[in-house]
């Protein structure tokens, strides 16, 4: 009676220990009855029959880092599904481009299980499909473009291999949100080549902007003494304007002097008679002085005519002694 007692208590634990399953936030656990599915357990406090109900595993990548800083990945099989995103760092591969140059690409492929039921019944190994799904339709994208195309068309290939990831694997209950590629490594002759281009596409392009400076340099230089030309030949001109002025308004000061001179000499001499004589023979003098100043040792011809005018001194002198 004992014995029995202490196996109906044994049968009781064991029943309450496999009957509750706890499940984590963002995670599911499939469950199946007698092979069949049955319904899908979400996160907190769950109760199956025991040995009845039990549940489905699912393939599950697990990467792990070794000594030497090295990572490998291998498959387990796990009774939960994780449901938030995950990430897979695919292995380097080698890939043939449109120009046959062989590269180097490895990737990375982060997706979410959005319905638990198609990733457990629609797929048998889901890792590996879809690991195999992403490198066939990298070397088709790849195939069918060239080396440099390749090079400068990653975020290209990311949006178009994004897309098709994520129709093919719509019916395994799984969303691809987006695909980055690390490297893409040409062979080493390749690379060198593409090196020596490089420098000599930075070295032209080097060449050109001094080439570009130099030349604005020597625009702007032409301008400026273009301007300088054009404000010196303006200060020049004003500056002959004003002499020009000044020496006009001197003329006409002085024309007003020698009016106001020549209108007090006809007064003066108003009532002594002859004013345009004594005019005559002053302008002469100051003729003759003007024909003399600074001409040593040389000789002065006047003419026969002019002789005659000097007589007109005489008569000026005699005018002026009338006078005082």
């Amino acid at each position: 009676m004992f014995f029995l007692l202490a196996l109906l208590i044994a049968a009781a634990v064991v029943f309450v220990v496999k009957g509750v399953f706890i499940v984590e936030q963002q995670e599911v656990v499939i469950i199946q009855r007698l092979g069949k599915y049955l319904r899908t357990l979400s996160a907190g406090f769950n109760l199956i029959i025991p040995f009845l109900d039990a549940p489905r595993p699912i393939a599950k990548k697990v990467s792990k880092k070794t000594y030497d800083g090295n990572t490998y990945s291998y498959t387990i099989m796990a009774d939960r599904i994780d449901m938030r995103e995950s990430v897979y760092d695919f292995p380097r591969q080698n890939v043939i481009t449109k120009d046959n140059v062989s590269i180097t690409i490895n990737a990375l492929l982060y997706f979410q299980i959005v319905d638990a039921h198609k990733a457990v019944y629609g797929i048998d190994n889901l890792p590996e499909a879809i690991e195999k799904l992403t490198q066939t339709n990298l070397r088709n994208l790849v195939g069918q473009m060239e080396l440099q195309d390749t090079l400068t068309s990653r975020e290209k290939i990311n949006g178009e291999l994004r897309t098709i990831l994520d129709d093919a694997t719509n019916k395994w209950g799984v969303k691809v949100n987006r695909v980055e590629l690390q490297d893409i490594i040409p062979p080493a002759d390749i690379q060198a080549a593409m090196d020596k281009q490089m420098k000599a596409e930075r070295e032209k392009r080097a060449m050109i902007y001094e080439a570009e400076g130099q030349k604005e340099a020597a625009i702007r230089i032409a301008e400026g003494q273009r301007e300088a030309a054009i404000k010196k030949a303006e200060g020049e001109k004003q500056a002959a304007i004003l002499t020009a002025e000044g020496v006009a308004q001197a003329r006409i000061v002085e024309a007003e002097a020698e009016k106001t001179a020549i209108r007090q000499i006809i007064e003066a001499l108003e009532d002594k008679g002859q004013p345009d004589k004594y005019l005559i023979a002053m302008k002469y003098l100051e003729t003759l002085t003007s024909m003399t100043d600074g001409k040593d040792n040389k000789v002065i011809y006047m003419p026969y005519e002019a002789t005659g005018i000097l007589s007109s001194v005489d008569g000026i002198k005699e005018m002026f002694k009338g006078t005082k």
